[in-house]
């Protein structure tokens, strides 16, 4: 998969790709090298996908909680979306990839750069999504007609 990634991005005009076989390998490429981006996998076989976003958002020795990641994984249960977003994923992608759907992702990390929260058990980007077309008519307004936005 992570082949598949790589060119994809490269396809998209990266010029660095790396990728990290664990925890440190990860920290450590985050610390020498100005990464944009993170897309790891639900499941990374040292650990769960989940587990790596906790850490990378609230372990004190994590090189940069604030770096936007994107989730890929092939089970697409609302159990495990939630439990991505809830962990501080900005985005989550279901495989097989399309590359047109993680460049949407990607633009969308971009382009809505959510403020960060701190709650209990919780650092992550907002997970409110106010205006980014999640309503029921694309509008990101999802409470009932006639109501007004604060």
């Amino acid at each position: 998969m992570a082949a598949i990634v790589k060119t994809i991005l490269k396809n998209f005009g990266a010029v660095h790709v790396w990728e990290a076989h664990d925890v440190a390998e990860a920290f450590s490429l985050v610390r020498q090298y100005a990464i944009d981006i993170i897309i790891l996998d639900y499941n990374l076989g040292f650990m769960d996908g989940v587990e790596f976003v906790k850490l990378m958002r609230t372990a004190p020795d994590s090189p940069n909680p604030y770096l936007p990641i994107i989730m890929l994984t092939a089970h697409t249960a609302a159990s495990r979306v939630q439990a991505a977003r809830d962990a501080g994923a900005n985005e989550f992608c279901a495989k097989p990839i399309a590359p047109m759907e993680l460049y949407r992702k990607i633009a969308t990390v971009i382009e809505h750069n959510r403020p960060y929260v701190r709650a209990a058990g919780f650092f992550g980007p907002d997970r409110r999504r106010h205006g980014e077309g999640t309503g029921p008519a694309g509008d990101g307004d999802r409470r009932r007609p006639g109501r007004r936005r604060p």
